[in-house]
């Protein structure tokens, strides 16, 4: 019985772990992913089947590699997640945040201006957030979303020029 489920386990863990890397196309951030889900469910749920299990898995999977994806190629909002280097990397820095800072006045809604400010340079919770602009949590979320959404890719467009 026990080979079994090791068996078992072993085929679902490469089933998730090529999910994974299909995503983040490197071997080890895929285990990083599939480690995260892992703790994230772990103790979580009561699960009543191996195919419960197996659909929760993946999805968690396939999620935290998506996050992860997105986190490799995120561009740094507030300016401090660019390492600090010296003079010329705090210059380039100091541009980047700069030219980040153009983007959110040209292109963002006021309504995203505010939730950005707040949230990303000030440190505000989004509830207090959502308080604020008598808005639901959730659709502040999905405003700081599409606020970064846009900001990616207008800073790529611009990049690319």
């Amino acid at each position: 019985m026990e080979d079994y489920l090791t068996d078992a386990f072993l085929r679902i863990r490469e089933k998730l772990m090529g999910r994974s890397r299909r995503i983040l196309r490197d071997a080890s951030a895929a285990e990083d992913a599939l480690q995260e889900a892992f703790v994230k469910l772990w103790g979580r749920y009561q699960i009543h089947s191996s195919k419960e299990a197996e659909a929760l898995l993946n999805r968690t999977v396939r999620n935290a590699s998506i996050d992860a994806f997105r986190q490799r190629r995120s561009v740094p909002i507030n300016g401090t997640d660019v390492p600090d280097e010296g003079m010329e990397a705090t210059l380039d820095k100091e541009r980047l945040f700069r030219k980040i800072e153009a983007l959110v006045e040209s292109d963002l809604t006021d309504t995203q201006k505010y939730i950005i400010r707040r949230h990303e340079y000030e440190g505000a919770k989004l509830q207090t957030v959502a308080r604020e602009l008598g808005m639901n949590p959730p659709a502040v979320r999905m405003q700081l979303s599409r606020a970064r959404k846009t900001i990616r890719d207008r800073y790529y467009e611009n990049k690319l020029l």
